[in-house]
């Protein structure tokens, strides 16, 4: 595959996670699947703390929420009290949280029990953050030509971070100057892009962005920034109409540094 300049009057760059910087694998057959094999030994472990009993509460919150609006799945009425039957009461909140993901909802009260049990994976060693070995040296070359970067992904920030602090390659939070997620609005509408080069303070042309998934591609392009897709084993295939219209890079070392004027 060709190589793809870096437009000249790029002054950052915009990272996707999954797929790009990070094999999908490990989001599918390594975070998902910790959330199920321990969530119910978690939550045993936390349950009387308050950070603990603020996640619950807000399960119970969608809970009651999805009640209302008639959405099928386990509902967790009781509530979390001295008086309550602590294993029952357990093990209703591991159900909705498996019922959750496997509508693969993408609820605050999810991510948030999901994302303190990453916290603890990864502070105590049972998880590290899987990168790609070309992300690591391009993004130190890209910095050094006076590049900013910015990663952006549907991951929380917390989450974000913890994956790349923890990485298998050390600590690698220096290399970014900041993060995005969809608090600044969904990776596949275009106003999401534009909002983030309204808050780091440069033009959507100056952006250029990678990612693996066409739709946000499409959304970024919409938006003015540059776009380059990665192709990368495991990564959704491409249509022959999606390979022509996009610069496509298997790996970030096929983006030449600063393109002609």
């Amino acid at each position: 595959m060709a190589k793809v300049a870096i437009p000249a009057n790029t002054s950052v760059l915009l990272l996707d996670i999954e797929g790009t910087t990070t094999p999908i694998t490990f989001v599918k057959d390594i975070l998902f699947p910790f959330i199920k094999d321990n969530v119910h030994e978690y939550l045993s472990a936390h349950w009387e703390e308050d950070e603990c009993k603020q996640d619950v509460q807000l399960l119970k919150k969608q809970a009651e929420e999805d009640s209302r609006q008639h959405r099928a799945g386990p509902v967790h009425s009781l509530s979390q009290t001295a008086h309550t039957d602590e294993e029952k009461a357990i093990q209703e909140v591991v159900d909705n949280v498996l019922w959750q993901m496997a509508s693969d909802r993408k609820t605050t009260a999810l991510k948030q029990l999901q994302g303190h049990m990453w916290r603890s994976a990864y502070s105590t060693g049972k998880i590290k953050g899987e990168v790609y070995e070309d992300v690591v040296p391009a993004i130190t070359r890209w910095r050094q030509e006076g590049l900013k970067v910015y990663i952006y992904s549907s991951g929380s920030v917390e989450a974000q971070k913890l994956l790349f602090g923890y990485s298998v390659k050390g600590n690698l939070l220096e290399l970014f100057d900041g993060h995005f997620d969809t608090n600044i609005g969904a990776k596949v509408e275009s106003q999401s892009y534009r909002r983030i080069a309204e808050r780091i303070r440069c033009s959507t042309e100056e952006i250029m962005f990678l990612t693996d998934v066409t739709r946000e591609a499409k959304a970024a392009e919409e938006a003015g920034l540059n776009v380059a897709v990665i192709v990368r084993p495991g990564n959704v295939e491409l249509t022959e109409e999606e390979k022509s219209h996009y610069e496509l890079i298997t790996s970030f070392s096929d983006l030449v540094l600063r393109g002609p004027a």
